[in-house]
């Protein structure tokens, strides 16, 4: 089976090297070619300069973009071509843009997965990444083993969608977590607690504990904001699930609040940094 893979970005280039170290990545493609020459070079993979050339070359394409408007910019003029083919795109987009998407390929022949990933650039490179599954059950044999080159937990949640609803779930549970820990960080700073005292309550041994915490207040306290989850992509997932809570007729008011705080952050400069940032809209509050 040759594989491809499309985009080049900070995951996908390490979810690229775990294949192609593998043996099973046989083409890559990306919009600025410079990564991809940087990635052939690296991994001797060859990579082509066209989409189209890509899914014809390859038996199971690989997509890792950025938004629905990179999905469906780059899979809608392959879909005439999707016949036969297996499309697993790890995107975090939009439910119900990836549906219709699915669909069309469907239609023609072709079958699609969305498998978002939970898990930093770091855990690519550990190969220990979540993937939340999507789609139809036929070729799920043949997914699962192509994706445990680059992940160790891979969860099937249903069919098309259902893997980024459940990407959505995490992530809104996140967002709204990590602005209410920048919010508490800062009011017990504020009031005069030693920040690693602070620390130890939010991240150590208080109720509010959490793995996240544990690698959120240290960059809080740091004033280290390199990016693991940049502020540009919470606003972005924050903003599907506004969008596609109103799809599925359901409130989201802390999400809502969230998405607020994480835009004032990236008006403020951080969008290119680690959503941990959002402790700086707060800081800009004080008085």
């Amino acid at each position: 089976m040759k594989i491809g893979l499309a985009g080049l970005g900070i995951m996908g280039y390490r979810i690229g090297a775990n294949l192609a170290k593998a043996g099973k990545l046989h083409l890559v493609y990306n919009r600025t070619e410079r990564k991809a020459e940087q990635f052939s070079k690296e991994y001797g993979v060859k990579y082509v300069k066209d989409p189209i050339e890509l899914l014809k070359e390859v038996d199971l394409l690989i997509t890792m973009l950025a938004d629905d408007d990179a999905v469906s910019n780059f899979l809608t003029p392959l879909i005439p071509y999707s016949k036969g083919k297996i499309i697993i795109d790890m995107s975090t987009i939009s439910p119900s843009v990836s549906i219709g998407i699915a669909k069309k390929v469907a239609e023609n022949g072709g079958f699609m997965y969305d498998a978002p990933v939970i898990g930093t650039s770091v855990f690519a490179e550990q190969k220990k990444l979540t993937v939340l599954l999507g789609g139809p059950e036929e070729k799920l044999d043949v997914v699962k083993e192509i994706l445990s080159e680059t992940a160790s937990t891979i969860l099937y949640m249903g069919g098309n969608g259902m893997g980024l609803y459940a990407k959505l779930v995490n992530n809104l549970m996140v967002g709204v977590y990590v602005a209410a820990l920048a919010e508490a960080y800062n009011f017990g700073v504020k009031a005069g607690l030693k920040p690693e005292d602070v620390h130890k309550v939010l991240a150590l041994y208080g109720s509010a504990k959490s793995p996240t915490s544990e690698l959120k207040i240290p960059k809080m306290m740091n004033n280290d904001y390199s990016t693991q989850f940049a502020t540009k992509h919470m606003r972005k997932d924050l903003e599907i699930i506004t969008k596609e809570t109103q799809n599925i007729k359901v409130i989201n008011p802390l999400s809502s609040i969230a998405l607020q705080l994480y835009r004032v952050a990236e008006a403020m400069g951080h969008g290119e940094n680690d959503y941990a940032a959002v402790l700086e809209v707060y800081r800009k509050g004080n008085k």
